[in-house]
């Protein structure tokens, strides 16, 4: 968004956490799963149909074989990726989302598609803030 910009958005109707009559809606435990980069990665590359493990790390750019190991148990564990080993010598195993996890790659893509149309706007208001505050390196 530009400095002139003047449209108003009205943000989407959301019940804080932590609020007395609120106090545990669930969000943190989602974001607990899906905040990570790994998580999100794994199912932006298991939405495109089963994986094995290697096709995962090698599809997965800097992902190290204990991080892919761990994020594949947690996203088992939360329900969103089902693996299954097959009987051959040696075992095969793939990695696959279960509907769970396909239903949450259509907000994946939402958030994907957001940050694309705001990539330019998020860019102007880190460099303007920059400019008015050089001693604040936050990055």
């Amino acid at each position: 968004m530009s400095l002139t910009h003047t449209a108003v958005t009205t943000p989407a109707a959301l019940d804080p956490c932590g609020l007395e009559e609120h106090p545990d809606c669930g969000i943190r435990d989602v974001l607990d799963r899906i905040g990570d980069k790994w998580s999100v990665l794994v199912i932006v590359e298991l939405a495109g149909g089963p994986r094995r493990f290697r096709e995962l790390q090698r599809a997965v750019e800097g992902i190290s074989q204990r991080m892919l190991t761990l994020t594949v148990r947690r996203l088992e564990r939360d329900g969103l990726v089902l693996r299954t080993v097959y009987p051959t010598v040696p075992a095969q195993v793939d990695y696959r989302l279960t509907g769970t996890g396909a239903d949450l790659t259509h907000l994946v893509k939402a958030l994907a598609d957001w940050s694309l149309a705001h990539r330019a706007d998020i860019a102007e208001a880190r460099q303007s803030y920059d400019r008015i505050h050089p001693d604040h390196d936050i990055r």
